[in-house]
């Protein structure tokens, strides 16, 4: 075990509380007329289609820059919160009255329960989103199931490094996903990206990734779930344009809209009983949904990163998020944290919205202690950070970036780069 592997396992207890923002800042501005060029490449080459949302820009023209040792430590707790992950999921798997505490929908806590062989996983990636806060480093969630953010947080930080010679991506997660994928396809292989129609920013993700596989040598098409039909287990494709077996797919798509499909498109098969590689794992869907910390206790797994890391998270039954402050809801499948519920950010009709979901379908909803973020001066003013630190296979591979002006980041947040420096 390296140094900074000690010291990392060794901060996990107490969230490394140093005080890592100083070793976390922003970085000059491009000049406008270079950081023009940049984002037309960003848009042409990279796949980043929505650069800009009304009058604001959605890319920073300036990095964010952390010295290696910090990343690094960040990189090992990510790697510990994925492989500690991975054994609590296939434990909860085994138990059927753990899968209904997870706010997922019946018909696929069926298929997850229903004892057949798992469909096996065609690379498992996984993206945790980091805040410094004023207790340290913690996460707000687990993206298991569809993470994004690969062509911000490849793409477009790459393009950034051109002009930062002294400095470097903290690494390139399309390409360890692509080079994962492409490896477990064969040389040649045909692989299938499904993502959902009218979602553009799911849609630009799964492009830039298809383009990473051909580059790879592999057949890679934009699909939907229609379109793949399964005999025997094994998935085919079938469209005007190809048709025929395929060797994997990616299933950019999320599991609880899989599950709302009619069961003629036998989605079932891309968590149990297929033959043909999918990724995500069948079973990303479990840490994906924000209710898993409420079956730790029933657990033999510890998960001692998860515990130092991640905020207290209670049933909202169990908890005083009516008469407390320190209190934020969440629904369990929340993306992009859009159902993300802080009382003071909210109109008093949504706030009055929230808490009346959440006390008619409990189930699907949980309280957690709210952290206080810690923002970091840059040039467009003090910001939040959050880090989307991104494992393949259990491997750190990367980070995406994003800025908010406050607390919570949603989809309001600007994408930046991060880039990191040698340690003084």
């Amino acid at each position: 075990m390296t140094t900074w592997q000690t010291h990392a396992s060794a901060s996990a207890s107490r969230g490394i509380k140093d005080k890592d923002v100083s070793w976390l800042r922003a970085g000059p501005a491009v000049d406008p007329k270079a950081f023009s060029v940049l984002r037309r490449r960003a848009m042409l080459e990279g796949c980043k289609w929505d650069p800009q949302v009304g009058d604001i820009s959605t890319l920073c023209s300036f990095p964010l820059m952390m010295r290696r040792n910090v990343w690094e430590r960040l990189a090992f707790q990510a790697e510990c919160l994925s492989a500690e992950a991975a054994v609590a999921e296939e434990e909860i798997s085994r138990r059927p009255d753990l899968l209904g505490e997870l706010g997922l929908p019946r018909t696929l806590r069926r298929v997850l329960a229903d004892g057949q062989p798992l469909t096996p996983a065609a690379g498992g990636v996984v993206r945790f989103d980091f805040h410094y806060t004023l207790d340290g480093w913690r996460i707000s969630e687990a993206n298991s199931d569809v993470a994004g953010g690969f062509t911000e947080a490849s793409y477009f930080t790459s393009l950034m490094a051109e002009h930062f010679p002294g400095l470097r991506p903290a690494g390139d997660p399309a390409a360890a996903w692509s080079g994962a994928l492409a490896s477990k396809a064969g040389a040649g292989g045909t692989v299938a990206l499904l993502s959902a129609p009218g979602f553009m920013e799911d849609h630009q993700v799964i492009a830039f990734l298809a383009a990473k596989l051909r580059g790879c040598g592999c057949r890679a098409y934009l699909a939907k779930p229609e379109q793949i039909v399964w005999r025997d287990g094994v998935a085919h494709f079938n469209t005007a344009w190809h048709c025929g077996p395929l060797n994997a797919i990616v299933k950019f798509y999320q599991a609880e809209w899989l599950a709302r499909l009619p069961s003629k498109y036998e989605w079932k098969y891309f968590f149990r009983g297929g033959k043909t590689p999918v990724a995500s794992p069948a079973l990303a869907v479990i840490s994906e949904s924000k209710r898993f910390p409420l079956l730790w206790d029933e657990l033999s797994a510890k998960l001692p990163t998860w515990r130092a890391l991640l905020p207290e998270t209670r049933d909202p039954r169990d908890a005083p998020w009516t008469t407390e402050e320190g209190w934020l809801l969440k629904t369990a499948l929340c993306n992009t944290g859009d159902t993300v519920s802080i009382r003071e950010f909210m109109k008093p009709a949504d706030w009055l919205k929230t808490r009346l979901a959440a006390r008619l379908f409990p189930q699907q909803w949980l309280a957690q202690r709210r952290f206080h973020s810690e923002p970091v001066m840059t040039p467009l003013g003090p910001r939040h950070v959050c880090l989307g630190i991104y494992t393949v296979n259990g491997k750190a591979a990367g980070a995406y970036a994003r800025l908010s002006e406050k607390p919570v980041i949603d989809f309001t947040a600007t994408d930046v780069a991060l880039l990191l420096e040698d340690n003084e």
